[in-house]
């Protein structure tokens, strides 16, 4: 009985340890993101301005919303970001999560229009950009786009990228919205 017992357990444990090695690695879950709201309020006072995206259904389906906005020309702002997942009930906030994980996330700005210029506000725990918060500056009358980009694991080392350069980040893009705006 204890051969049978013996080989039984030889048996078994070659078993359960070539199991290990035959699982598949399953990917890290998408996050969906079906809002991003960039609310920027002038740091002289007057009316905020909220530019924004909603694709209810996600990707595919029905078009997005987008709306854009008009900007008070040489004036400072202070830019936030809030993004979500509002096909959950409640929405989840992917805001927060990007919070959490900053080291493995970062904004990048990019503007038509020469004069606008936008500043990181805010570091991860490496003292590298996330854009959550952010400053804009105007300058002249001016129209053109922003593009807002969310880079996942972007090389945050990499040459230009810790001054908002997205040409050199790498990484998986999560979005990329461009708003129409309008410098008055």
């Amino acid at each position: 009985m204890t051969e049978k017992f013996l080989v039984f357990a030889l048996i078994s444990s070659l078993f359960f340890t070539a199991c290990d090695k035959d699982e598949p690695e399953i990917p890290p879950e998408v996050e969906l993101i079906t809002t991003l709201i960039y609310t920027l309020t002038p740091m002289d006072g007057g009316a905020t301005v909220t530019l924004s995206f909603a694709d209810s259904d996600g990707d595919g389906g029905i078009d997005p919303t987008i709306m854009g906005g008009v900007l008070d020309a040489n004036t400072n702002y202070t830019g936030t970001l809030d993004l979500l997942n509002e096909t959950e009930s409640p929405a989840e906030s992917i805001t927060e999560e990007i919070a959490e994980e900053d080291e493995e996330h970062q904004f990048f700005f990019t503007s038509t229009i020469s004069d606008l210029v936008v500043a990181y506000n805010d570091q991860d725990s490496d003292g590298n950009p996330i854009g959550l918060s952010s400053t804009l500056m105007t300058g002249g009358a001016a129209s053109g786009s922003i593009t807002i980009v969310l880079k996942h694991e972007p090389d945050k080392s990499a040459d230009g990228v810790s001054g908002g350069d997205v040409a050199n980040a790498g990484g998986e893009t999560d979005i990329e919205v461009s708003f129409p705006i309008e410098v008055q």
